[in-house]
């Protein structure tokens, strides 16, 4: 898909407003005129900028309009409260230590100090009366408190003063993400409006838009920046790890609309207060806001679990009554393909991160010079976080009012935050658009063979393109091009790093060449299909031992355990949908069925005994189901990889299992992965995991007593059962088969073999005296890179 010549030509969008009117003229449509995709017409907010060596003339009045504010780039009629004057950030300050939340917490922490100074004896030093030594004493804690408040706010508090600053920096930013996407910035014409339509009625209200994206990459919040600023509505104060305030990157984030929090608040109850002290004032006053919702960025592709620091502090403004109401729009970001990626690669593989630095954002693969096709933002229908609160309250055994004097317990206020977290992810995948990419790299990683025809990427891509919209999901907007077309778009902006390609063949075939990285867009479709991912999974327990169709066939009650089995080891990894296991699992079986994929054998009543594959699936060699297949055991061979080094309590042994071929999946050695695997043992008590007492202490981890294996008493090996090994094992039976096919029991004794040769070695140097058999885990990390380094040689 050339962007030089579009169907309609490249004469930039023009985005007209007017008082309360809103206007898109027609150069900006990227699809025609006509509705496309259920009627959704697409737009592309941010062009082509002007060149300097191109046309220095074009390009020198481009920023002569910028830097005077010429039509809606003054931004001065912003839809929302007012930022952008000299002395905001002293006056938000001013109203932050005005907060009686925070005065309060300084008035208990002085308290509090003072009590014990005077336990030990420290007022007596000093001469004169007791009370009048106690009250000099505390107001000069106070005073002390207050100091370290004020030092607290100046680094965190954003520094929106200046509408000529934000104005430079829209055209900076802008002529930076043009030149990475050459296609600029895509959204849905029915959601920008509708979303400025909501940012007039929250103004009226005094109320926020608290925006909540997913996170992919740096870009996601510049590109939701630069729509607000081209929508004329007020730019959302944006929670920023302070791991990017970094030297004059920092300072000009901070004036752009950035607000710094620590990556861990510790066990500092003063700066949790200010944070939530912050919150509250911007909420109040009807700032817009804007955190991510699943904490970092993804480095898979897909959505990670909710995080609910930030979200925490929202709940709590509107629940406690400091806040009336405020309304959440979720916010998806998708990419052509996102620059991070490489490094990406790099941390999951176990490399430590490397510490951001300015140089490395702007050159990052040379990021002045890349074309990487485009971004498409979409929001979903923003909410009341008033009415989502009510309706949760009236939900609850005890039938609470939000505003009854009564407040809630642990239990009850994790269960509303946990539903409000997973509400927005679900909402997220809901609006998100499968991006060419996304399609072309789903099709290599589920396809058997070393390499696929150009004709056949082109029908599959054609056939998941139709998935996608019969799950509900939505498509990249095509502009009427032909598929084979897209296609070439779409390996064009991977590149060949990542697909190679055979020529002199009778058809161009092509092939991947970084599986672990075209996973990552791979997995940016898995959430549509998992309930099919997971029903194939659990009858591949049966079709991969062969033979004819009554082989194959799985009772309908082996399937549901399985299902079972699959869904609960795999709830922290992916988004579900809400109807429940048994709901989600007859709707899924409904839909193979009439997709012809599988036979589901019935009783009188209509309750399924069995099922297998229909004689059309296995005529086109199991491709449909194959698919299925293809996304979800990665995900399994890295939870595999995790139990199998539980045996031993070893670190993972993934590069010496995959090139002895006993794992299918390089991907599988994936540090997100395996930590969510590791999460979800220690919840499942299969491992004790205890937290070290400083800081920065390595937490030590053992086998939980009843899932520890058994050693044969003469020779001191490990014995091929026991709780652990039959869990090992349940998992095993979804894996795809390695080189050694359906030679199961070869492969768990030489596994089992090697993870206990490691784990000795690693309780040589590793073992804490207060755990017994415990492992330190930063020496299980460490010991990881040795062994894998080791494997490679």
């Amino acid at each position: 898909m050339p962007s030089e010549k579009g169907p309609v030509g490249q004469s930039p969008p023009d985005l007209e407003i007017v008082g309360d009117k809103v206007t898109i003229h027609p150069s900006g449509f990227t699809g025609g005129p006509e509705p496309q995709d259920d009627g959704i017409t697409e737009r592309n907010l941010v062009h082509h900028m002007a060149r300097f060596r191109q046309n220095p003339f074009d390009f020198l009045r481009e920023v002569s309009l910028y830097m005077s504010g010429t039509g809606w780039r003054a931004y001065d009629n912003v839809v929302g409260q007012p930022i952008f004057y000299s002395g905001f950030t002293d006056r938000m300050k001013t109203n932050i230590l005005a907060s009686p939340l925070l005065q309060g917490k300084v008035k208990e922490l002085a308290e509090a100090r003072l009590s014990v100074e005077e336990k030990e004896g420290l007022l007596e030093i000093r001469p004169g009366p007791l009370l009048k030594k106690k009250v000099h004493r505390r107001n000069e804690i106070e005073a002390n408190l207050k100091e370290v408040v004020d030092s607290m706010l100046d680094n965190m508090i954003c520094k929106m003063e200046s509408n000529r600053f934000i104005r430079g920096a829209y055209y900076l930013c802008t002529q930076l993400l043009t030149r990475a996407y050459h296609q600029g910035i895509h959204v849905s014409s029915e959601e920008v409006l509708r979303l400025r339509s909501v940012a007039e009625e929250a103004a009226k209200k005094k109320q926020s838009i608290v925006f909540l994206p997913c996170h992919k990459s740096h870009v996601d919040y510049v590109s939701l920046q630069l729509i607000c600023y081209r929508l004329g509505i007020g730019l959302p104060v944006v929670v920023a790890g302070d791991n990017l305030n970094i030297p004059l990157l920092g300072p000009f984030l901070q004036h752009a609309g950035a607000m710094w929090i620590r990556r861990s608040f510790g066990n500092d109850p003063l700066y949790h207060t200010v944070v939530q002290a912050y919150i509250d004032t911007l909420l109040q006053q009807g700032f817009n806001f804007e955190c991510f919702i699943e904490g970092g960025r993804s480095r898979t592709g897909k959505l990670l679990s909710p995080k609910f620091g930030i979200l925490s502090f929202i709940l709590d403004s509107v629940l406690s009554g400091r806040v009336e109401d405020t309304v959440i729009c979720p916010v998806s970001t998708q990419y052509d393909k996102v620059i991070e990626t490489e490094s990406y690669i790099s941390e999951l593989l176990g490399q430590p991160k490397r510490k951001e630095n300015l140089a490395d954002l702007l050159s990052s693969s040379s990021v002045l010079s890349l074309k990487l096709g485009r971004v498409d933002v979409r929001f979903h229908e923003p909410w009341s976080m008033r009415e989502f609160i009510t309706q949760q309250l009236t939900r609850l055994p005890s039938q609470i009012h939000i505003n009854s004097d009564r407040k809630l317990n642990y239990e009850e206020r994790g269960r509303i935050l946990r539903t409000l977290g997973y509400r927005v992810l679900s909402e997220i995948n809901d609006v998100s658009v499968m991006m060419p990419t996304a399609l072309v790299g789903t099709v290599l990683l589920t396809l058997r063979g070393r390499g696929v025809g150009k004709a056949e990427l082109v029908r599959r891509v054609e056939w998941l393109c139709e998935r996608v919209r019969m799950k509900g999901g939505r498509v990249a907007h095509f502009y009427r091009y032909p598929t084979e077309v897209v296609v070439d778009r779409a390996l064009e902006v991977l590149g060949s790093k990542l697909v190679g390609v055979v020529s002199g063949l009778a058809e161009p075939t092509y092939y991947a060449v970084d599986r672990f990285q075209l996973s990552f867009y791979r997995n940016m479709t898995i959430h549509l299909f998992i309930t099919e991912a997971l029903v194939s999974a659990a009858m591949y327990t049966k079709v991969k031992r062969g033979g004819g169709p009554p082989h194959q066939r799985i009772s309908f009650t082996d399937l549901l355990s399985q299902v079972t089995f699959l869904s609960q080891l795999f709830r922290g990894e992916f988004i579900f949908p809400p109807e429940g296991l048994t709901t989600n699992l007859e709707k899924t079986l409904q839909g193979l069925e009439k997709d012809d994929v599988i036979i589901v054998s019935r009783d009188a009543s209509g309750t399924p005994t069995s099922v297998e594959l229909s004689d059309a699936e296995r005529k086109c060699g199991r491709e449909n189901y194959d698919f299925y297949c293809f996304l979800i055991w990665p995900f399994i061979e890295a939870s595999w990889l995790g139990s199998v080094s539980l045996l031993g309590l070893t670190p993972p042994l993934g590069k010496t299992l995959y090139h002895q071929g006993d794992l299918s999946y390089f991907e599988a050695v994936n540090k997100e992965t395996l930590k969510n695997s590791y999460q979800r043992f220690a919840e499942e008590g299969i491992i004790l995991v205890r937290k070290g007492k400083e800081l920065r202490a390595s937490p030590v981890m053992k086998l939980a007593p009843e899932w520890t294996p058994e050693r044969d008493p003469s020779t001191g090996k490990l014995l091929a059962r026991g709780r652990l090994w039959d869990f090992t094992e349940l998992i095993a039976q979804s894996r795809r088969e390695g080189k050694n096919r359906r030679d199961g029991a070869t492969v768990s004794s030489r596994v089992l073999t090697m993870t206990d040769l490691v784990g000795r070695k690693l309780f040589e140097g590793a073992a804490s005296p207060d755990l017994g058999d415990s492992v330190d885990v930063s020496s299980r990390q460490q010991r990881r890179k040795d062994i894998t380094t080791k494997s490679k040689l």
